[in-house]
């Protein structure tokens, strides 16, 4: 039987960014275990290194107080107890946040204040509760493995999967009720984005209108993108890119012409590898309507104007934003791996993806009537 849920929920794409808007916050509390002086610090959670930003001494009264400005509309918080516990508050600007916490490791934590902060505790409950269940569940069905009880396993499977909908099915029934906020973002930790995709596209797409500017949401809408992707037969959507001399290049120039988009990038062996393959391919049908609009996922120009002059990349048309995996072209493509190529027809409209070597070429003799 499968593992649900096994490991925390977290944010998996928790960044740092250049300030936005700055909305005031407070965040106040008390741990009943912890002494005056203790230090309590305030974290960014699931950065690796932790990112530490403040810390405050709890006073006589046992009290203790962070006044922040959220620069980023949105970002998961962690208070670290004098190292003896760890609460997760979740902050957009604007609240006044109370906790009331154990201070000791395994101890209980009740964060008020905040719409944000009520969803992640049912969330987190709600977890919790499956999680027991399915611990239950794998210890009987080990035991009913060794004895061999098929009834006994057909049972414990089909309550599991039962539960695991149960589950899933509540937390998706919750995402609209949470609007375009950051409990809503968290959320989605707990869906399957193979199965429930559309859940997590549509709230992508709201996020994508309603808040372009937040942050966490900028990175959620970009991973939503590339689980979207494009798929043979979808009109190739517009990319406009600086090219090598700093000059807006759009692939809709090429229309007209059969045209390979070719997502690479200087730091990529697999890539670097399969260039000689590109060259002779374009050479061969340059002069037959064939055309080259090659994408780079690189951050370093100089890398990237230094690999096509030693791969012998001469068409004309290189272009990046110098984003690394954060390239709009390649969030808007789906692109989660390099090389990744895109075939088109005069028309715009894909007819193949990830073609290589002799596969392309025998392709572009077929859609050009050119001869072996």
């Amino acid at each position: 039987m499968k593992n649900i849920l096994t490991a925390t929920a977290f944010f998996t794409s928790v960044t740092l960014f250049a300030q936005t808007t700055a909305k005031d916050f407070t965040i106040s509390g008390t741990a009943k275990n912890l002494q005056p002086n203790d230090k309590v610090y305030l974290e960014i959670a699931g950065t690796q290194p932790l990112v530490r930003i403040d810390s405050s001494k709890v006073g006589p009264d046992k009290r203790f107080t962070f006044k922040r400005k959220e620069l980023d509309e949105g970002t998961v918080y962690q208070l670290n107890l004098a190292n003896a516990q760890r609460v997760i508050v979740l902050i957009e600007g604007g609240e006044t946040i109370e906790v009331a916490a154990d201070g000791t490791e395994k101890g209980a934590a009740k964060v008020s204040g905040s719409k944000n902060n009520d969803y992640y505790q049912q969330l987190i409950g709600m977890y919790k509760e499956m999680n027991e269940k399915s611990q239950k569940w794998q210890e009987e069905y080990a035991q009913a493995e060794q004895k061999k009880d098929s009834k006994k396993i057909a049972k414990i499977q089909q309550d599991f999967e039962a539960a695991s909908q149960g589950f899933t099915g509540k937390v998706k029934s919750m995402i609209p009720e949470m609007g375009t906020s950051l409990a809503a973002l968290f959320a989605t930790n707990f869906l399957n984005p193979e199965v429930d995709f559309a859940t997590i596209d549509a709230l992508a797409k709201r996020f994508e209108v309603e808040r372009p500017t937040m942050k966490q949401a900028q990175v959620f809408v970009g991973n939503a993108k590339r689980m979207r992707g494009i798929q043979i037969g979808d009109a190739a959507p517009e990319i406009t890119l600086n090219s090598t001399q700093d000059k807006p290049v759009s692939l809709s120039s090429l229309k007209g012409k059969i045209v390979l988009i070719d997502f690479w990038a200087s730091w990529c062996g697999p890539c670097r590898q399969e260039n000689p393959n590109v060259v002779r391919v374009y050479n061969r049908f340059k002069d037959k309507g064939f055309e080259i609009f090659s994408v780079s996922l690189d951050r370093d120009k100089a890398a990237w104007l230094k690999a096509i002059e030693k791969d012998g990349l001469i068409w004309p048309s290189h272009v990046s934003d110098l984003k690394y995996w954060q390239s709009i072209a390649a969030q808007t493509y789906g692109v989660n791996a390099i090389p990744a190529t895109f075939l088109l027809d005069k028309d715009g409209k894909v007819i193949d993806k990830n073609l290589r070597g002799a596969a392309l070429e025998k392709k572009l003799e077929e859609l050009l009537k050119v001869n072996n």
